[in-house]
């Protein structure tokens, strides 16, 4: 049996979401256990469709689960808008008769990966739909599907209790559920997983390899946990687990440790709001250590700050060489430039003379770095691409592009 998934949909109108904040509602969704987010982009002008892309943007950032959109597709460059503005697939109405006829070109040109169906009427299927696309939404019967194809299908229901959605889920022709009942920021994602699975279903929770028995904890029953930062990988704190809080961390998708001076079960942000979200527990050689890769929401540290670890008793002074941190790093003081200008300031030149300056040094560094190219020199390829490097960075920089948007995109190619 395939897992289950649990995705809310985010109609958007006027760039909110039923009047909220949509980057705030993306990011309790990913953080508690939602498997993926649908986007019905609900404009009916190109000004108004331009609004929801950008709020679309934001919410492709702030999640960290695949965003599909559909809705206002009326060309083919809707499509390319809403996968540059970071969504994994743009979803093709199929009532739309346009659409059917843009479906295959779309496939070739953005890969069938990217592109999802919106069907409603069993008239609507069609039989090149696994050679166009790698998703169907349904929004028909609950009851029974037509499809019988090997796309995932998504039921769009109008299920309202839990009792309901898992009925839907039980079916065997569905692949998920996208439901408003569960779009708000009061869902509880992890708890209907685990009713869900009491059921029989699988679904996309937290699984270990290993059980409790097969760790080896110290004689207080405790298992040190060292946790980073997954994206940084910056190591953020030390805590211990016993087996309740093994289990609940699971169960959860929240690190939850055990308090040895308070000698009570503690979930990490549940006062300060500071949350840690489970990304991957890893298991030393000896059975006796974990490594954890969180999500952190605000600070690591009780102190405020971002890690535990942010007084050096000992530093000999080295290079810092990882290349995404020296990106982040320069990105980090164009945009200080950007904000606090400084008098005499390269940087700043730039700034000030626009967005047509900075695209004249973007070619011209581009230009060299071709000629230095064809040079027997290699060193002259670094020096230039460094240049080339520099001057696309104040570019993201003007237009708002950060590398964790860049890494991002190059990680869903």
């Amino acid at each position: 049996m395939k897992k289950k998934y649990l995705v809310p949909v985010m109609p958007l109108r006027d760039g909110k979401v039923n009047g909220q904040d949509g980057v705030r509602l993306a990011k309790y969704y990913s953080d508690n256990g939602a498997d993926s987010i649908l986007i019905i982009d609900l404009s009916d002008t190109d000004e108004a469709h331009e609004t929801n892309l950008h709020a679309m943007k934001g919410i492709c950032r702030a999640a960290e689960i695949p965003v599909c959109a559909g809705g206002h597709i009326r060309r083919m460059e809707d499509v390319k808008k809403i996968l540059y503005a970071g969504c994994s697939r743009a979803v093709l109405n199929f009532g739309r008769e346009s659409n059917v006829d843009m479906a295959e070109e779309a496939a070739k040109r953005f890969g069938r990966e990217k592109i999802g169906f919106s069907i409603s009427d069993e008239s609507q299927i069609t039989r090149n739909m696994e050679e166009w696309g790698s998703l169907m939404l349904w929004s028909g019967s609950d009851r029974q599907c037509p499809y019988r194809g090997e796309l995932p299908v998504i039921s769009v229901s109008p299920a309202s209790s839990d009792e309901a959605v898992i009925e839907v889920l039980s079916n065997k022709w569905v692949t998920g559920i996208a439901a408003a009942y569960f779009s708000n920021d009061q869902a509880d994602f992890q708890g209907l997983k685990q009713k869900a699975a009491a059921r029989g279903l699988r679904m996309h929770v937290l699984e270990s390899s290993f059980a409790w028995e097969d760790l080896s904890p110290g004689a207080d029953g405790l298992i040190p946990v060292v946790v980073q930062d997954y994206k940084t990988l910056e190591v953020l704190m030390l805590a211990y687990m016993n087996e309740e809080a093994f289990d609940t961390t699971l169960e959860t998708g929240r690190m939850t440790y055990w308090s040895r001076s308070r000698r009570e079960l503690w979930t990490k942000g549940m006062t300060s709001g500071h949350f840690q979200y489970v990304k991957s527990l890893s298991i030393d050689c000896d059975n006796d250590t974990i490594l954890a890769k969180v999500s952190q929401v605000g600070a690591a540290c009780h102190t405020g700050n971002r890690t535990c670890f942010y007084r050096d008793m000992v530093k000999k002074e080295y290079e810092e060489n990882s290349p995404l941190k020296v990106f982040e790093e320069v990105y980090g003081v164009i945009m200080d430039r950007k904000l606090h200008p400084k008098e005499g300031s390269y940087t700043n030149y730039l700034f000030d003379k626009g967005i047509d300056k900075i695209l004249k040094k973007v070619g011209e560094e581009a230009t060299e770095l071709v000629i230095a190219a064809k040079n027997p020199d290699p060193e002259e390829i670094k020096y230039e691409l460094s240049d080339l490097l520099y001057h696309a960075m104040v570019l993201m920089a003007e237009r708002g592009v950060t590398w964790e948007d860049v890494t991002e995109e190059l990680a869903n190619r």
